[in-house]
């Protein structure tokens, strides 16, 4: 049996505060893939094009990373190590759906710069929890 020592009170914090971040990203996930198609009209033109023309790699790659994320938080609390390459596997994702939405898809152009926001908070998250896991294995917290 492996034993591992006691993660310290930030670790819960953290990892809390962090499944909550990734349930919001699974709610905006069902919310995009379950848009109404009254809801939809109802978008700006602009808004409804950007809905409507997600490729399905760029939906694929949302659900990856939303779920990915948030089945890595509930590792994280169980404490198990693999908790980090599941973090890793999400975070690719990240990647993958914010070349659509930063590079491919119009978003910049309909939101503007403040549109950017989100995406740069989104990796910069998915990056530190990363880091995160892999210190909290190095602290023995993780087994």
């Amino acid at each position: 049996m492996t034993t591992s020592t006691k993660p310290a009170a930030w670790f819960w914090i953290v990892s809390i505060i962090a499944l909550l971040w990734n349930l919001l990203g699974v709610m905006a996930y069902i919310m995009h893939v379950t848009m109404t198609p009254e809801a939809l009209a109802a978008l700006p033109e602009q808004e409804r094009a950007l809905y409507t023309n997600v490729p399905v790699w760029a939906t694929a790659a949302f659900a990856i990373a939303v779920w990915g994320s948030t089945l890595a938080c509930v590792l994280l609390l169980i404490r198990k190590k693999l908790a980090t390459p599941v973090f890793v596997i999400a975070f690719i994702a990240i990647l993958i759906q914010m070349v659509h939405s930063l590079f491919i898809s119009n978003s910049i152009a309909v939101y503007g710069p403040g549109g950017m926001v989100m995406p740069v908070m989104i990796i910069v998250i998915g990056l530190y929890m990363i880091l995160f896991s892999r210190q909290a294995t190095s602290k023995d917290w993780l087994h």
